[in-house]
């Protein structure tokens, strides 16, 4: 489990590819690695890796085919950086919200609304996640955990933006993304299960 406070960015510094499978190499200061173990799990960009390798600051996963096809780390390059997340322990201050680090979908950035202080982000899903998206719901963005500000439906989805302090921008790569770049969602578990279930629901009832 994973809060979406990410704890900084590490950048890519090797990538093996292949048959529809890649290995990513990060490098990890001790800071971000101290007690860390083959087979413990890191959220990059929001999506739940395990360790596989870990040879000084330089740290390896798998990345394997459904990773690839979901979320944005099959893009990903060596020189660019990532979010990275350590797991969340038992005690741990939960800053942000309850996230599992599967990924439900990529959403493009198609707007970016500067003021001072402060930035919002506007950002694209298709039709079929739009029912989990409220304003002021929680929402996973690249791995962060953010508060959903607007929410507008498009002719081809749904579009929601977030608000981002200082603080986060400096914090995450967020500070460098552009409209046309591809983010990774995960829409706030208890409001996925909230919603199906009353879906559920409802489809009984009117079956009967």
């Amino acid at each position: 489990m994973f809060t979406g406070i990410v704890q900084g960015v590490a950048k890519v510094v090797a990538v093996r590819e292949l048959d529809e499978f890649r290995v990513h190499v990060i490098e990890m200061p001790l800071s971000m690695r101290a007690g860390l173990e083959i087979g413990a799990s890191v959220s990059h960009n929001g999506v739940c890796l395990t360790v596989t390798s870990i040879e000084g600051d330089n740290v390896s996963f798998d990345l394997m085919r459904e990773t690839l096809r979901l979320t944005n780390l099959g893009a990903v390059t060596p020189g660019q950086c990532i979010n990275i997340e350590r797991a969340a322990r038992f005690g741990d201050e939960i800053g942000g919200h309850s996230m599992s680090g599967h990924i439900i979908s990529m959403a493009d950035v198609v707007a970016i609304e500067e003021a001072p202080n402060n930035r919002r982000l506007w950002f694209s899903l298709p039709e079929r996640l739009g029912r989990f998206v409220f304003e002021k719901g929680y929402i996973g963005v690249d791995g962060i955990s953010l508060t959903i500000g607007d929410v507008r439906q498009t002719e081809t989805g749904v579009e929601f933006s977030v608000n981002l302090i200082p603080e986060t921008l400096a914090r995450t790569t967020l500070q460098d993304r552009a409209p046309g770049d591809q983010v990774n969602i995960e829409v706030d578990p208890q409001t996925q299960v909230i919603v199906e279930t009353v879906e559920r629901i409802l489809a009984t009832q009117q079956r009967v």
